[in-house]
């Protein structure tokens, strides 16, 4: 079965950045591998303990159906206020509670910096966050390329070739350890 990849944005902006890089890594998808882009990101209701238990929200239930039927996660964030974006935050922290099969636990996953000022602090949170949610982070498949939006097309993909080719071997490098082929990915408990 080709590998399922889900990406996942930080940003509610238009025309983000992080976007871009998500859009143009779907385009990208070597063949064979399916790249899904979450875009309900708005649409999640505000984390609350007390409704992670019995039916879940809509919203929250495809979340987590969108995470498990994946093989691996792309996120690609900016940061806000030193931190990550409250709204990517809570998309992570509806990820936290799932103890399904499938679930972010043991799943590959890496992310795109596309900040031309680093974003080194919201990077940082992710990456104690994945942690939490005990995800596998795939170092060769996180990548920071700076990007503005001159280097954006008019269709809303990253045009400027360097940073494409750069995208596409951190892609390359996620579905990798997704498929099991990364010899630096040791195990993947799934």
């Amino acid at each position: 079965m080709p590998p399922r990849l889900l990406l996942i944005p930080g940003s509610l902006r238009a025309k983000s950045t992080t976007t871009a890089v998500l859009r143009t890594a779907q385009a990208m998808a070597p063949g064979g591998a399916s790249a899904t882009f979450y875009d309900r990101l708005a649409a999640l209701p505000h984390f609350n303990p007390d409704d992670d238990a019995g039916a879940l929200h809509p919203q929250v239930d495809g979340l987590r159906q969108a995470i498990r039927r994946a093989d691996a996660v792309l996120f690609s964030v900016p940061e806000y206020a030193g931190g990550l974006p409250g709204s990517f935050k809570n998309v992570l922290d509806w990820t936290i509670g799932d103890d399904q099969p499938g679930s972010i636990y043991g799943k590959p996953v890496a992310w795109i910096n596309a900040s031309p000022r680093g974003a080194v602090n919201a990077h940082e949170s992710l990456r104690k966050v994945l942690g939490y949610a005990h995800a596998v982070v795939i170092e060769s498949a996180c990548a920071h390329i700076p990007l503005t939006g001159a280097m954006i097309g008019d269709d809303g993909l990253v045009a400027d070739v360097p940073a494409r080719e750069m995208i596409g071997q951190a892609v390359g490098y996620l579905l990798a350890a997704a498929s099991g082929r990364d010899p630096a990915v040791s195990r993947l408990s799934r």
